[in-house]
This record gives C-alpha cells, sequence and structure tokens, in this order.
C-alpha cells in the first residue's frame, strides 16, 4: 500500500526534530504495514506487540503520540493508556481496533482516547488522522497553512484540515481531494468528467458513479443538519457554493 506524502509538508516538533509515534498493534504485519507508512511521513517511530512491551517502550522512547490496539495479548489497550498516562497525561492516543460498537467507542474516548478507527482501516486514513491529532493537540510546530475558504467552510491545503461553522471535519484523502477542487471552483459547475480527471487523475473506465458516491459521503460529512453547499445540476455536474 503506498501513502503518497508528496502534498504534505513534514510535521516537526517544536525543537526541529521528528515527531515521535508508537505503533501497538499485536498483527506483526499491520504494525510493520503502519510503521512503515508513517515513517514515509518522516517521523520516527518505534513499534510493540503487546501491553507490556509498550508501556516499556514508551517510557524509554517518549513519543508524541500513540496508535494503539485495543485488543492486546496481555492486558488491553485502555490499560495501556492508563498507564501511559500515569505518566504522560496530556500523550495523545489515536485507538485501533476490529470492535465497532458504540459502546467500545465510548469506552476507548471515557478512557481518554483521543480518536477512533476501526479495523478494516486504510493507512491513509491512520497517517492523516494521526496527523490532524498532533496538530490540534499542540505536538507539532504551528505553520502559515493555505487555506480555501467557502462560506462557513475552510479547508487548510497544508494542515489538511477542515472545518465547518468551526467545527472539525475529518475526510479520507479522497474526500479531501474532491472538496478542495470543489473549492477550488466556488460557483462553478464541474462535470463528473472534469472532477474525474482532477480528483482521480486516471481515467475509471466509465465509472463515473464514483463521483456521486464519493460525493454522497461528503455530503453527509459537510451538509448534515445544515444548510447544505453541494449542489447537484441535473445532466451537468455540482457545485459548491455558500449556504444561503
Amino acid at each position: 500500500m503506498t501513502v503518497n506524502t508528496s502534498s504534505r509538508p513534514e510535521l516537526r516538533r517544536p525543537d526541529g526534530q521528528p515527531v515521535r509515534v508508537l505503533v501497538v498493534d499485536d498483527e506483526p504485519t499491520l504494525a510493520e504495514l503502519v510503521t512503515l507508512a508513517l515513517r514515509y511521513e518522516g517521523w520516527d517511530v518505534r513499534s510493540a506487540l503487546d501491553g507490556s512491551s509498550a508501556v516499556r517502550v514508551a517510557r524509554e522512547f517518549k513519543p508524541d503520540a500513540v496508535v494503539l490496539d485495543v485488543m492486546l495479548p496481555d492486558f488491553d489497550g485502555l490499560e495501556v493508556l492508563r498507564r501511559m498516562r500515569a505518566e504522560v497525561d496530556s500523550l495523545p492516543v489515536l485507538f485501533l481496533t476490529a470492535k465497532d460498537s458504540v459502546e467500545d467507542r465510548i469506552a476507548g474516548l471515557t478512557a481518554g482516547g483521543d480518536d477512533y478507527v476501526t479495523k478494516p482501516f486504510s493507512v491513509e486514513e491512520v497517517v492523516l488522522r494521526l496527523r490532524a491529532l498532533m496538530r490540534r493537540t499542540g505536538v507539532t510546530e504551528g505553520g502559515g497553512g493555505s487555506a480555501l475558504v467557502v462560506g462557513d467552510l475552510t479547508l487548510d491545503e497544508d494542515t489538511r484540515e477542515v472545518f465547518r461553522g468551526g467545527e472539525a471535519v475529518l475526510l479520507t484523502a479522497t474526500e479531501f481531494e474532491l472538496l478542495r477542487f470543489l473549492m477550488r471552483n466556488p460557483r462553478r459547475v464541474l462535470s463528473k468528467t472534469q472532477i474525474l480527471d482532477r480528483v482521480w487523475n486516471y481515467d475509471f473506465g466509465g465509472q463515473a458513479n464514483i463521483v456521486e458516491l464519493y460525493i454522497s459521503y461528503l455530503r453527509k460529512k459537510i451538509d448534515a443538519g445544515r444548510e447544505p453547499m453541494i449542489h447537484t445540476m441535473r445532466g451537468a455536474g455540482y457545485v459548491l457554493k455558500p449556504a444561503g
């Protein structure tokens, strides 16, 4: 799996050193995959396969953030988090888990987790969520982002953060690229062909319905419960414009 980092700035600690991330997962292949993806970002990454190792490595490595599996062979990720937070109370944690129930999500976040990704997941999503998490929690130095603004919708091209009405909107890499294309062309009707060409960068074999699918994903995240900004122009394409 390839992670494209060419369009993203490298995140660094305020002292200029690479950010440190600890990856904890009892599946060696998955742990290695996530570790490699994070190293492609230029980060210093260590890994652990069980809870006791994770606590020991965290004490020695002093990570800036942790990617933590909930299900571990000795004790669970919630206990790992409690032990880590006993030493560093503000350590940002992104939970990974195969569980998808509301109760498990609440348990993880109540225990102090900052974000939650359910398996199976894309490595790209983990990278983007972790970047956003570290920026939100002040781990990395600030940067002057290049922001696109349409109405109450803001997209920062450097940090890859999106806000609608001041509330953060978490997008996958493809959703982000689609929204960026729409926001670079506000009030302009964009055809499915134009969107396929600019967002996917190759011929989808006539599968223009992929655009409809991702527009629906965006609407659920951008427009849900709000006055819509993304509009369908029947027979022509899609347009994004300020609400109202």
